[in-house]
């Protein structure tokens, strides 16, 4: 179901997507850049179902239940639960519940909006990088180009342990890439 509304969702808005996905983006932190509209999920959402790749984002254990449940898992919604499991013990960071998650899926490719916001920010939040070291897997850099109208994964970031030299190769790759509104994106300062 998801795929034939995608289809339609990209033949009526004109939008195109690259057919040449990299291996590596089964299992993988994937970042959603620039994020400036709330067509920016409509977009993404669609041009991962139609490139095969099984997109999923982390939201809150709440937006499961009733009357969102539903919706919230079908477009992909993976629950966080940071409760501890025995009482007394130290709740799990938001980085840590995340990582766990490659633990308990195999295949996952999970999205994360470092601007954390769809108004300007002119540094990004770390998380994503953190996750994906965490979690022993690569950063693939989603992107939707306004300008083009075109959707995509760049390249693919194996942390190497510099984390400012990894930061700065992903902010190079974003130079280029047309939001819808770029009154609201802004690479992230401290490495562009």
């Amino acid at each position: 179901m998801g795929t034939i509304i995608s289809k339609i969702i990209f033949f009526f808005s004109g939008w195109t997507m690259d057919k040449d996905i990299p291996a590596d983006v089964q299992r993988c932190v994937i970042i959603a850049a620039p994020h400036t509209s709330n067509w920016d999920l409509v977009h993404a959402r669609s041009a991962f179902y139609l490139m095969g790749i099984p997109l999923r984002f982390t939201i809150k254990k709440e937006w499961f239940r009733p009357p969102f449940g539903w919706l919230t898992k079908a477009m992909g919604g993976l629950a966080i639960d940071r409760t501890p499991k025995e009482p007394g013990a130290e709740r799990k960071s938001m980085t840590e519940a995340m990582s766990d998650l490659f633990k308990e899926h195999q295949t996952l490719a999970m999205m994360v909006t470092p601007e954390g916001t769809r108004s300007l920010r002119t540094e990004w939040k770390m998380g994503f990088y953190h996750v994906a070291v965490g979690a022993g897997v690569p950063i693939a850099l989603g992107y939707l180009d306004y300008k083009r109208k075109h959707a995509g994964v760049g390249p693919i970031i194996h942390p190497s342990g510099d984390m400012e030299a990894d930061l700065r190769k992903i902010m190079a790759f974003y130079k280029d890439i047309a939001p819808k509104h770029p009154e609201k994106f802004s690479l992230d300062l401290r490495y562009s």
